[in-house]
């Protein structure tokens, strides 16, 4: 099965920084460019500053603020693209060649989020002859009209040693800290969870939980659900000293679940099934019935990655509300949670509009978001 992730590469290539493949060691001096480059101008070469873990500050900004616009025809494309490419379908259902050609219509029409899934067509060879110069090009054109998420990918380029790309995680680093800057989602998660070390331990992580918990906040409000997720984590450890924190945590992950993702439904499933006898729980009693809710909804995550459950809490609200009655069955459950409400007669923005990091293709639905301002108490 065709995961779209495997187009951004993100997960895979800043996993491969954590293996032994190469010896990785972060010379946080400066970034250093291919000097044979026969072109230096080219964005894939900008000179960045170097990655500095231990930034004083990070100035929260939005991607839906800075990406461009997209037209209504070009929308029409894209979305005929996804439908093709739907979980649902076998991959031998599945008309790559078709898609390829409405993401590269809708790319005509200025759709980037459809150029972003073209080039990771041509970096793959799916519907389309691999070529991956073609997938870098189609990148830095994203990166020259202000695509956040076209940064982030650079760097993902740059840890895997994409094509003409020499594998450097300086550089890499020092593109998704330009990519959080931006706006991106993506990068705001990875660099922000990456700073919430109790101690320096490069490239594992680094101690700047003011600056880290900032970036995943900006991410989070964005609704990226990684972002969500990684929050939840790092307040479930801060509720082993402080219990008012636990709530918190319960939150973020909650919320989690409603932007997709399948890490935060199997914690919560699996808290709720042992219940507050650990002292790291941040549930306030054992619910068998809760936990079993959130086993079927991380499951049906597990297969289907582009589900979202905006109506979430109408059939697994946070505790102490009761749980409505359920009749047992599976589909009954999902399709209740990710049901869509109704589109509001004034337009609202999107509340994320860039491509997610778990599948490179998904995005909130428009008429309902995740709200910017949210706070938790």
């Amino acid at each position: 099965m065709f995961d779209m992730n495997a187009m951004f590469l993100k997960d895979d290539f800043r996993l491969l920084a954590m293996k032994t493949i190469f010896a990785l060691t972060l010379v946080l001096s400066g970034c250093s460019m291919n000097d044979n480059s026969p072109d230096t101008s080219l964005p894939r070469y900008t000179k960045l500053e170097a990655f500095n873990p231990h930034r004083a500050n990070f100035v929260c900004k939005h991607e839906v603020d800075t990406s461009p616009p997209i037209s209504a025809e070009a929308e029409n494309a894209f979305q005929q693209a996804l439908m093709l490419d739907n979980y649902e379908l076998w991959p031998t259902q599945r008309d790559y060649g078709r898609i390829a050609y409405l993401y590269d219509h809708a790319t005509k029409l200025g759709h980037w989020k459809a150029q972003f899934n073209l080039a990771g067509l041509y970096l793959k060879g799916i519907g389309v002859p691999q070529d991956i110069e073609k997938a870098i090009v189609l990148t830095e054109d994203l990166m020259r009209k202000g695509v956040p998420a076209a940064w982030d990918n650079m760097g993902a380029y740059y840890m895997g040693g994409i094509g003409p790309l020499e594998q450097d995680a300086t550089i890499a680093y020092a593109f998704w800290q330009r990519a959080a800057d931006m706006g991106s989602m993506a990068a705001q998660t990875y660099i922000g969870a990456k700073l919430l070390g109790a101690n320096d331990q490069p490239p594992e992580w680094w101690a700047n939980k003011k600056v880290g918990i900032k970036m995943l906040e900006c991410s989070y409000a964005q609704g990226f659900a990684k972002a969500g997720y990684e929050l939840g984590l790092e307040y479930t450890m801060l509720g082993k000293s402080d219990a008012a924190k636990k709530p918190q945590a319960l939150q973020y992950f909650h919320q989690a679940v409603k932007l997709g993702s399948e890490e935060a439904a199997g914690f919560l499933s699996s808290d709720f099934d042992g219940g507050p006898s650990d002292p790291s729980s941040i549930v306030p009693e054992i619910d068998k019935v809760r936990s079993e809710r959130y086993a079927v909804l991380a499951r049906a995550l597990h297969t289907n990655p582009d589900l979202r459950f905006p109506n979430l809490d109408k059939v697994l609200p946070l505790p102490p509300a009761k749980l409505p009655m359920w009749d047992g069955n599976k589909e009954t459950l999902i399709n209740a949670a990710k049901a869509v409400m109704p589109k509001p007669a004034a337009p609202a923005k999107p509340a994320a509009q860039a491509v997610p990091l778990r599948t490179g293709r998904a995005y909130i639905p428009e008429g309902w978001g995740f709200p910017i301002s949210h706070k938790l108490p």
